[in-house]
Parts: structure tokens; sequence; C-alpha cells
């Protein structure tokens, strides 16, 4: 199978395209270079000369409170929208499958319950959520053949994330806060890679979401868990005599420009309903992706 993996310098392209060509799948890796999502000319020569089987589009504006930027909204809505259906038109035209990565942003982040894949109840809080919705939308109105994969709290060795950020800080200071009122559960991009690739290896079509398993938890946890296993591994500058993590509230931490979701959580089900292989524990993949990083 020939596929299409747009987004190839950012956590998950970069981990897609190794995955495919781990299993002899023959892997085309596009970044801006190569074709620009946002000119419809650009996609439609790239598609069309390449002629996958499948598109996986991993490419997007992700900086969530830049995208509130009143001088970035176009950009962010050409970004994730307009180049999401420029894409979504052309593999209908050459009938192949795509499989679009979105996120919890999509709803408005409130309650308990864990988020349904099919519940249309969307109340997108922020600029980036609006317009992955809107690309949402274009990829279910265009096409038959799609997959739409809703991911949370995400981290990959080619990229900046959550994790390379906390343990920088915890070089530098001796406390950090960190909110404990936001939950959900973060996402390998190293494990998601394999269920993506699982996914367009079907045709067991729709929306999914897919985290890694372990539960869910707060940013404070993950937190102290990243600087729990990285003490672990030999680095006492991160152990508890050294280093607080103090949980606070997102009120007390201060308003950021983007409104965060409280609910991140993401029913994952349907995943086992279909026949895919649920993602490891997010405890494990933390500890994998410690051992792959230099910190």
């Amino acid at each position: 199978m020939k596929v299409l993996v747009t987004g190839v310098k950012g956590q998950l392209g970069y981990d897609c395209v190794n995955e495919l060509t781990n299993r002899g799948h023959e892997a085309v890796g596009v970044d801006i270079e190569e074709m620009d999502i946002t000119d419809a000319d650009s996609v439609n020569k790239v598609i069309h000369e390449t002629a996958p089987d499948a598109v996986i589009h991993c490419a997007a504006w992700t900086a969530v409170d830049a995208a509130e930027d009143e001088e970035n909204r176009e950009k962010v809505r050409l970004v994730n929208a307009v180049g999401t259906e420029n894409i979504a038109k052309v593999c209908k035209e050459l009938d192949c499958k795509m499989l679009y990565l979105s996120t919890d942003y999509v709803f408005d982040g409130q309650g308990t319950t864990p988020w349904q894949p099919d519940c249309q109840d969307y109340k997108p809080l922020s600029v980036y959520g609006e317009t992955k919705l809107a690309g949402e939308l274009a990829v279910a109105d265009n096409l038959e053949k799609y997959f739409i994969v809703r991911i949370a709290w995400v981290f990959g060795k080619n990229g900046k994330n959550f994790i390379k950020t906390m343990l920088n800080l915890g070089k530098t200071h001796d406390t950090i806060k960190v909110v404990s009122d936001q939950i959900g559960t973060p996402t390998y991009t190293y494990d998601l890679a394999k269920l993506l690739v699982d996914m367009i290896e079907t045709e067991k079509y729709g929306y999914y979401h897919a985290t890694n398993e372990g539960g869910y938890i707060s940013w404070y946890d993950f937190t102290v868990e990243i600087f729990r296993q990285a003490a672990a591994m030999g680095h006492p500058e991160y152990s508890q005599d050294r280093l607080h993590v103090i949980p606070v509230t997102t009120a007390e931490y201060g308003a950021s420009k983007a409104v965060r979701p409280f609910n991140s959580r993401l029913d994952k089900s349907k995943l086992t309903e279909n026949g895919f292989t649920l993602l490891p524990t997010w405890q494990d993949a933390l500890d994998r992706y410690l051992k792959e990083i230099e910190f």
C-alpha cells in the first residue's frame, strides 16, 4: 500500500512514516516545502502525482494559544480547515482513504463523562477547536472512506511537548506549579502511529478516540510521574527531595489565551469493538519515551 503522510516533520507524521516503512508499505512523507496544504493547486498536483491508496493527514496548526491572536486566525483557518478540505476533495476524486487527526477541543470540556467518538455535541471554546472541527466536517462531508481520530495530550520524540517542557523546567526550578483540574490521558505518537497504520489497513471507517490506556489523570499527576521516573533513571535533580510539584487550579495558574478543556476524557471502547488493539498504558509509554530521549 502507498500512503501519503502530511506533516512529516511533526511528532506524529515522523512516527507514522517509520511505522509504515517498517511494515513494508510505501510511505511518502511531505511537509510544507513539498506540499502547501493551504494551496489547492499544490495539494492537487502532489496527491495526483503520488497516487496514494491512503492519506494520513497529520499536518495542523497546533499552537493553541497563538491561534487566538488576531493576526494568526486566518492562517489557522487556512491550515486546519481549508487545508484539510483541499486534501479531502482530492481523496474523493482519487477514491482513496483518508485518516484525519483531530482533538478533544471540538467539545466544550465540561462534566466528567468521557466523550464518545460519535458524539456530535460540538462546542469548541477556542480558535484551534473551531478550526479542527471545521476540518472534521470537511472530511465527513466529502468522503465515505474516512477515519477521524481524536487524540489528546500528545508527546513524541520529534518536536516540542509537555514532557520536554517539564524536564527543562525541573532542571532550573525547585518548585513547579501544575494544574490539577484538567483531566485526560497522554498519547505517545510512537504507539499511536501503530494504531493508525492498523486502521488504514482496514475499511472500518468512522470516528474514533485514541490515547494511551492507564486511566484518566491531571497534568499535575502526569508531572509527578514524569519526575518520579526520571529520578529513578538516575537523574537526582528530579527527586522529591529537591523538586516540589504543587497542584493548582486553572484559575490559580492564571488565564491562557485559549480556553483549555477541563474534561479531556476520551472513550476508546469503539477501538476494541472494531478489533483494534488498545495502546499500552501511559506509564509504560512514558518509561519507554524517557529512555529514548536525552535529558
